[in-house]
């Protein structure tokens, strides 16, 4: 498996495979279930190795540690997890 921070950077960097539909599943503590965010919702800050930022169903951005991502979807089939 590689690291999610790698698959992260193909997909920034790989115009031809990022041309699909990505989504993402996070760990959630809050409310102690993985939760879905298409990969258009998510941010990073440019040189940041250990965050995203999440824009969630209400619209609040939220700060997610890269290690609590789960689960990556590539068109609906699960290409990657932890």
């Amino acid at each position: 498996m590689i690291p999610i921070e790698a698959l992260l950077n193909r997909i920034r960097w790989d115009k031809e495979f990022a041309k699909a539909e990505f989504v993402l599943g996070y760990d959630d503590r809050m409310v102690k279930t993985i939760r879905l965010v298409p990969l258009h919702h998510v941010f990073q800050e440019p040189g940041d190795h250990f965050f995203m930022h999440v824009v969630d169903e209400e619209g609040q951005l939220r700060t997610v540690p890269l290690h609590r991502i789960r689960k990556v979807w590539r068109n609906g089939e699960l290409i990657w997890q932890r």
